[in-house]
């Protein structure tokens, strides 16, 4: 074979390995990439394949989210917030808090005092298809839910009322102990019940539960968290729910079927339907005028404690998981 034969003899075979190394490199690189995502899917927690799959994301990170409901007219419950234990939580960007409010059919006058607080504190989740009243207040928490887990990315979600007082960095505190803990189950904080009777007349009467003649454990609606997972459970299936009037007790129904949750009761959440009194446990109390949270927070600033002097006006419980759930909550003394 002459010598430019055999050259290009040479270079066509170096060619052909050339391509026969590419493919097989392209090969064994697809095979990676199908044996991390298996890896990622089958062992690794659900929010660790996302961000590692989700590099691009635009999404702001939060360590939590505070939802608040409010209505079109409670401006001076919202500054009372904003002034007391919203402005001392010091924690910045890890926090992020919205005041819920349906927009639905109000009148001119609201809708241009609300644009203008929106401007100046950038804290309002308008909900433009919602007319805020009771009745729709489940429907408001479920798309309020879906709305925050569009826009944002975060750790925890914190649902109170603007009747509510919060110790905050008490709950960034706990949050912080419990994923510490290492747990890989999804949170589910507040203070729960599990006898109450089904209301079948008054504002809170539901006349559709045919499930049984108690409501489902759930955690009380004056304040509860949530983990990123729930909410976005919650967020992924707003046209399957089914809506009961009650917002709190259709959160326990939905939640219900789902396993790998840690329904986490606490004493320390004064979040029922009225306050148990006062307690310097407390991270959350529920209830409270305007006036109240004022001076709470004051004395709060000056002492590190809540309440000036401690007052019971009803008996608390610890839940029992292992009794049935009409068995679950005798109320009893010396409990927070």
């Amino acid at each position: 074979m002459t010598r430019p034969r055999l050259d290009h003899f040479m270079s066509k075979l170096q060619s052909i390995n050339r391509r026969r190394f590419l493919a097989r490199a392209n090969v064994l690189t697809f095979l990676l990439v199908v044996v991390f995502v298996f890896l990622c899917v089958r062992y690794l927690p659900t929010r660790g394949c996302q961000s590692d799959l989700q590099v691009s994301s635009s999404k702001t990170k939060y360590r939590l989210i505070v939802l608040i409901l409010s209505n079109p007219d409670n401006l001076e419950r919202r500054d009372t917030i904003r002034k007391t234990w919203l402005a001392d939580h010091g924690h910045g960007a890890t926090v992020r808090y919205f005041f819920v409010i349906g927009t639905q059919d109000i009148l001119p006058e609201q809708r241009n005092t609300l644009q203008s607080e929106k401007e100046k504190f950038d804290d309002l989740l308008l909900l433009p298809r919602l007319l805020d009243s009771y009745a729709t207040l489940t429907k408001k928490v479920l798309h309020a839910l879906k709305a925050i887990h569009e826009r944002h990315d975060f750790d925890y979600l914190l649902k109170c009322d603007d009747d509510s007082y919060v110790v905050l960095h008490k709950i960034l505190k706990e949050l912080d102990k419990w994923q510490n803990k290492g747990t890989r189950r999804e949170l589910y904080w507040g203070f729960f019940n599990g006898r109450g009777q089904v209301k079948r007349n008054g504002p809170w009467k539901e006349t559709d539960w045919i499930l049984c003649d108690y409501y489902l454990p759930y955690a009380l609606g004056g304040g509860y968290v949530l983990s990123y997972n729930l909410v976005k459970f919650i967020a992924k299936n707003v046209d399957i729910l089914k809506l009961h009037n009650s917002e709190d007790i259709s959160i326990g129904l939905w939640l219900a079927p789902l396993a790998n949750i840690e329904r986490k009761h606490d004493v320390r959440f004064d979040t029922e339907y009225r306050s148990r009194g006062c307690s310097n446990q407390y991270i959350i109390t529920h209830k409270q005028t305007i006036p109240n949270m004022r001076s709470m927070h004051e004395y709060y600033q000056a002492s590190g404690a809540l309440c000036s002097k401690e007052v019971r006006n009803r008996m608390s419980y610890q839940y029992n998981w292992t009794a049935p759930p009409s068995q679950c909550c005798n109320r009893q003394s010396g409990i927070p």
